[in-house]
């Protein structure tokens, strides 16, 4: 048995003087007392953040005893049939969502990203800091997923995949934490200041130098646990900010705290000076009250999308071959399953109807709470509710696809992409925090040259007074509301910088079919170029719109399928392929280089073999009752119509909305263009859109808006999508982005208004340690507050 003799470098507990791990750090080899502790400090070593080691003020959290034993634990996440339930396959690569312990701050996500982007096989990662959660995707074929949870636990971070129960039990062990410390700081403080106050104040008389004395002890004592635990929160932020070679809000809160705290032991024990331990409790109590507040406002935004999935039934009443009904676990249906869902039931995955008709309750996606009345063929999302009859459905997607965890994940990844306003407030809360310091240390020097007894104190103050904890707070706070308070009418963000963008928007240009228009078609008119085989001609063109997925399709239903072959789609254009052996264009003129004026009906769909046009028809739509309301509130933009259909029928549905330019008959490559000239012409371009051939114009558009039916070619290429096919939301998406804006610029000017008013008071001397206390917190919390607002 060994004994005994040196402490752990790394964690500072006892270390065997014989131990087997090592580290050279600082140029010297070290003496670690277990494989964890090794394997961090190798790792933050390697990551080029050894300064950690000069700046920290007390020893890490100690590394996991069975380093190497976890390690091999973590390969149990390589098997594929525990990947199903959290892993999503994109082809030659894979996602997860990963909740990570022990993350505090902005440095914490910055040390993870670093550590991830330099790992062989990932190819991006970003972390939401807020909600403690990670989207990693990698290529499989270089890396497995144990080897990503493997290259976070050598920093020191436990990585899980995310599960919406456990994360939420995580948010609340965390709750706890928070309460337990903010408790602990209110109680002392109350106590201190008892005690504090009436010696200021000579509210005991003419109090004797062994009481005050005495009262300075017992302040003391209660102060110590404070500092020690309720400001731990502080001191760990601090040190992560440094290892990582900068600074943050937590820096100067930190030298604040401690310099107070020695400064009274200081004068405590040797009877002299002035002593402000109920500053440091008001301070610490303060503080975490409002990263309390912040706290809570997070996490009630996030609530919102994360939690959809308790909407989501554990079981399933599928239908075998033979139409009996057997329960499942709803994670287990497959694509093609039959599931029947009973009146007042919830929907289990995201399919069609093919049996029965019912009123659906889809609030919980769009924040409508009408019901809508779905028919066969009619597309239904998992969570909603079956509000009347039995309906048979069949499943299109499993449920880690289903629409509510596509929602869940693009919320979790929209945070990552910062808006400049995010960007530019980080990076001058960093050089201020600079400043912060440089101007204490230069207030310490010229108060000290001056001989003022009192130039710690007055340092002190401007370190507290002028701490930007506001700052750091102005532009998450408000997104995160502002990203909840859409959430709730049924519009998801795909990236948070979007609505920076949507508020330098002049201009909207919108798709006719299933934008303005309802999609849903019926045929006004038809032309036969051989009557007698009318219905096999029909039947041709049935068949062939079978196949497609634009919403035309659905006005066409044959009395006879017949088989096709070759089948090509062409983007706004139409469709192609063989039937009985014979190739057929069905589209527009241009498409199928049909001639209009050789058919007698006011055609938009051609049917053409060989040169020859064999069919026409005339398939109208109607507008959406909501169409002329949502567009005249949106008069102060300049409105522009972009559409593959004919300009006759262009020009119609024009003459009923107020549109500045509506052109027709354009290819998605004319589409681009067209939104290109614009954008050559300064317009910032915000475009609506909701079919495959919107794809390259939404890709092209400042912001691009795909609306509730949209395909899912259309929903990847947008920034938002609409959960609802209304564009009654429209207009709330632009004014919850100008209020964003302006809360944001509440914010900040707040932030960077306030410290600039209170400075040359500290500085001078004319702030006292408390009263700095008091207005840098009451920042803090106005700014969370104001934010909240938007929540309303």
């Amino acid at each position: 048995m060994n004994v005994t003799a040196i402490e752990c470098y790394h964690c500072g507990l006892p270390a065997e003087t014989d131990s087997p791990y090592h580290a050279t750090i600082l140029g010297k080899d070290r003496v670690m007392c277990c494989p964890g502790c090794q394997a961090v400090a190798e790792a933050i070593v390697d990551n080029g953040l050894e300064d950690y080691y000069q700046f920290r003020t007390e020893p890490a959290a100690r590394g996991d005893t069975e380093f190497q034993a976890t390690l091999g634990k973590l390969a149990m996440y390589d098997d594929p049939s525990l990947q199903e339930d959290f892993v999503i396959d994109e082809g030659n690569n894979k996602q997860i969502q990963l909740t990570l312990e022990g993350i505090t701050c902005a440095a914490c996500g910055w040390l993870i990203e670093k550590q991830l982007a330099r790992v062989n096989g990932i190819n991006q990662v970003s972390v939401n800091v807020s909600e403690r959660r990670a989207a990693v995707t990698w290529s499989d074929e270089v890396i497995h997923l144990s080897g990503i949870l493997k290259a976070l636990k050598k920093i020191g971070y436990a990585a899980l995949p995310f599960q919406p129960d456990q994360h939420e039990a995580s948010y609340q062990n965390e709750q706890k934490q928070f309460l337990k410390k903010l408790g602990l700081a209110g109680l002392m403080t109350m106590q201190v200041m008892m005690l504090m106050t009436g010696l200021y104040f000579d509210l005991f008389g003419a109090i004797e130098a062994e009481t005050r004395q005495y009262f300075y002890w017992v302040a003391l004592v209660l102060t110590t646990p404070v500092v020690f635990y309720s400001g731990s929160t502080f001191y760990l932020g601090a040190i992560k900010a440094i290892s990582a070679r900068t600074v943050n809000m937590d820096v100067p809160v930190t030298i604040a705290v401690f310099g107070t705290y020695i400064a009274g032991i200081k004068s405590t024990l040797l009877e002299t000076g002035d002593v402000y331990f109920e500053s440091i409790c008001m301070f610490i109590f303060l503080l975490l009250l409002s990263r309390y507040l912040e706290h809570r406002s997070r996490h009630r935004a996030t609530q919102i999308s994360a939690n959809m999935m308790q909407y989501i039934p554990v079981t399933a009443h599928r239908l075998s071959d033979d139409d009996k009904v057997e329960p499942c676990l709803a994670k287990h249906l497959n694509v093609g399953d039959k599931v029947l869902v009973k009146a007042g039931e919830t929907i289990p995955v995201d399919g069609r109807i093919i049996e029965g008709a019912s009123a659906i309750d889809e609030s919980m996606l769009t924040g409508e709470f009408e019901p809508v009345l779905k028919n066969t063929g009619a597309a239904v999302f998992g969570g909603t509710v079956n509000q009347q009859n039995t309906l048979t459905i069949e499943v299109h997607q499993q449920l880690k696809y289903a629409l509510v965890n596509q929602i869940i994940r693009l919320q979790s990844t929209a945070m990552a992409n910062k808006p400049k306003a995010a960007q530019m407030a980080d990076s001058f809360s960093r050089y201020f925090v600079m400043a912060v310091l440089a101007i204490s240390a230069l207030t310490f020097t010229y108060w000290t040259v001056q001989g003022n007894n009192e130039a710690f104190w007055i340092a002190i103050a401007v370190l507290v007074a002028t701490c930007p904890c506001a700052l750091g707070l102005a532009t998450p706070s408000a997104l995160t509301c502002a990203m909840a308070r859409l959430n709730k009418q049924g519009i998801l963000l795909k990236r948070a910088d979007a609505l920076e963008q949507i508020t330098g928007i002049d201009t909207i240009a919108l798709d006719k079919t299933g934008t303005l228009t309802e999609g849903k078609f019926g045929i006004a008119d038809r032309w036969f170029a051989n009557p007698t085989h009318a219905e096999y001609l029909f039947n041709i063109t049935a068949s062939l719109e079978s196949r497609s997925e634009h919403p035309i399709s659905k006005a066409f239903t044959a009395s006879e399928s017949l088989a096709v072959s070759d089948f090509e789609v062409t983007a706004g254009g139409g469709i192609r392929g063989s039937v009985e052996g014979k190739q057929y264009l069905l589209g527009s003129a241009t498409f199928t280089q049909a001639d209009p004026s050789y058919v007698p009906v006011s055609a938009n769909v051609y049917l053409v073999c060989n040169g020859e046009c064999l069919a026409a028809y005339e398939v109208t739509d109607s507008l959406k009752s909501d169409t002329a309301e949502t567009l005249a509130r949106l008069g102060t933009f300049q409105l522009v119509l972009l559409s593959g259909d004919t300009q006759q029928n262009v020009d119609k549905l024009a003459a009923k909305l107020p549109l500045a330019v509506a052109t027709g008959e354009l290819t998605p490559e004319q589409k681009y263009q067209a939104v290109q000239t614009l954008q050559a012409q300064d317009h910032k371009v915000m475009m609506l859109g909701d079919g495959i051939n919107d794809a390259p114009v939404l890709a092209s558009a400042d912001v691009s808006v795909a609306v509730g039916n949209a395909t899912d070619i259309a929903r990847n290429a947008a920034d938002v999508v609409l959960l609802t096919e209304s564009l009654s939301t429209v207009p709330a998406l632009v004014d919850i982005a100008a209020k964003t804006r302006r809360k944001i610029r509440q914010n900040i000017l707040w932030a960077l208004g306030y410290n600039l008013l209170i400075l040359p008071f500290a500085v001078s001397g004319l702030l006292l340690p408390w009263m700095a206390v008091i207005g840098m917190s009451l920042s803090s919390i106005i700014v969370v507050s104001n934010s909240t607002r938007l929540l309303k």
